[in-house]
């Protein structure tokens, strides 16, 4: 009996398999184009693509837009949070949260630790400095009034009809007066916060959650409903509407697109019904956006505030992840709450700089923006998948670790047996800083988890750091 062929797409795919099982192709690593690898083996364009779909299909590679197929991490993901479906009573913030905050903010600060954790991208990779630099000095030049002038409100006439033109990416339909330019997209949550509650009140947050949140919802005398929050469905819809339906919350806080620390976006349809519930109850959900342009996938998912029928979505946003930290240039529309916030932002500090403003807003209307904004998807999709491919080599078998679908920050659990509180300490006496799960969580849970960036270059230093952190990990399950 003759003896069947293995299809020419079927042998590729094994060997590529093959190629990555023992190291060859590690975990980022791109393919060789389809053109590429058909012209050097000698086979047809479809045999190559019927090759690479197989792999996507399995899990094995990983398809980016206008850049190629990429070897994909086999590093498993964690589950949800294990504290069930419903949400977590209101609590007054643990004050050992808050002292541990302030300790890994001094090693973030500090130049001689090794930073794996922070989410503050460093280096000529991720920002157009130097062209942002021309481009203030021209601006200056040819607008000087905008130097010797006060910046009053509502700023820049540019910047705010450049921001409203790109929201349609995110599916949000605005005009330049629904913009309400702030210091950052810190200073705009706090003034959707200081707005829309008072002393006293319950918000909901995600658990886990941004850590900044949690001091800011203390400063405001606000006390903390956890919802559980999963890495592939985002905030329990559920549970949050539960809470609504028993009048339990004043507000709202979710990072529905890249999320921090998870990394992760919230399905179309929770979106969509996390502002229908914000409509409904008529209570306000603040929208951090701060990551939403850092989607991988094209074209961008939408906002929860694309769904917003009746003003009840706040959304913040700011250009400090993704343009330039240093010019603290923020965003928010504020919908039903557009006058309280602009009287808020008025009083609190007036307006933002003219000049730097005008730079920015030149940078979004000439095509820079969104050029440099292909670039820093594509790399960080790279980062975070070489970051994943580390953690899998690195840290003891058992670690789980999420799958971003944007932006640059993973979030690890380690194995039964490890404490990130004790981690991060051990770390600190190697010189090298992480970020404890128990930070994400105003009542200290996650005591395995640990949050990781990938946004600096991965040198040798770097590289030895998350060589030691994994060894560090192993050494508690042994001990």
């Amino acid at each position: 009996m003759e003896a069947i062929q293995t299809p020419l797409y079927q042998t590729l795919a094994d060997e590529l398999r093959g190629a990555m099982n023992d190291g060859r192709l590690p975990a980022g690593a791109r393919l060789p184009s389809v053109r590429e690898a058909a012209r050097s083996r000698g086979l047809s364009i479809n045999t190559v693509l019927a090759a690479y779909r197989q792999l996507e299909a399995r899990g094995l590679v990983e398809a980016r837009p206008q850049s190629g197929y990429f070897v994909r991490s086999r590093l498993a993901a964690p589950p949800a949070p294990r504290f069930g479906a419903r949400p977590v009573k209101a609590r007054p913030v643990e004050t050992a949260v808050l002292d541990r905050i302030a300790a890994v903010v001094a090693a973030q600060t500090d130049a001689d630790y090794v930073d794996l954790s922070l989410a503050c991208p460093k280096g000529s990779d991720f920002y157009p400095a130097e062209r942002l630099a021309r481009l203030l000095a021209d601006t200056a030049r040819r607008q000087p009034r905008l130097i010797g002038d006060y910046a009053m409100p509502p700023g820049s006439i540019r910047l705010r009809r450049e921001i409203a033109r790109h929201a349609l990416a995110l599916g949000m339909s605005m005009e330049a007066e629904d913009v309400i330019l702030t210091n950052g997209c810190m200073e705009a949550l706090q003034f959707a916060l200081r707005t829309v509650t008072r002393p006293g009140d319950s918000i909901a947050l995600e658990s886990p959650t941004y850590f900044n949140l949690i001091p800011l919802a203390k400063r405001l005398g606000l006390r903390i409903i956890e919802v559980p929050t999963h890495p592939v469905n985002g905030m329990s819809m559920d549970a949050l509407e539960l809470l609504l339906s028993e009048k339990r919350v004043a507000a709202v806080v979710a990072l529905p697109n890249v999320h921090n620390p998870l990394g992760t976006s919230m399905p179309l349809e929770s979106k969509r019904r996390l502002a229908a519930l914000a409509n409904e109850y008529r209570v306000p959900v603040i929208e951090d956006a701060l990551y939403a342009e850092l989607q991988y996938a094209a074209p961008l998912q939408p906002a929860a505030k694309a769904f917003d029928r009746d003003g009840w979505v706040l959304l913040c946003a700011s250009y400090t992840k993704t343009l330039a930290p240093g010019f603290r240039v923020g965003w928010m529309d504020a919908g039903r709450f557009k006058r309280e916030i602009e009287d808020l932002k008025f009083c609190s500090s007036v307006s933002q700089p003219a000049v730097v403003c005008e730079t920015i807003g030149v940078f979004l209307e000439d095509g820079g923006y969104a050029q440099h904004m292909r670039r820093l998807r594509r790399t960080y999709a790279g980062q975070i998948d070489r970051l994943r491919g580390l953690i899998d080599e690195v840290f003891p078998a058992g670690t789980l670790a999420t799958e971003p679908t944007g932006g640059f920050l993973v979030w690890v659990e380690l194995p039964q047996g490890c404490d990130a509180d004790r981690l991060f300490d051990e770390a600190l006496a190697h010189g090298i800083s992480i970020t404890p799960g128990t930070l994400f969580s105003p009542s200290g849970r996650y005591t395995r988890h640990i949050r990781l960036s990938g946004c600096y270059p991965f040198s040798d230093r770097h590289i030895h750091a998350l060589v030691t952190l994994g060894k560090l990990a192993a050494r508690q399950l042994d001990g």
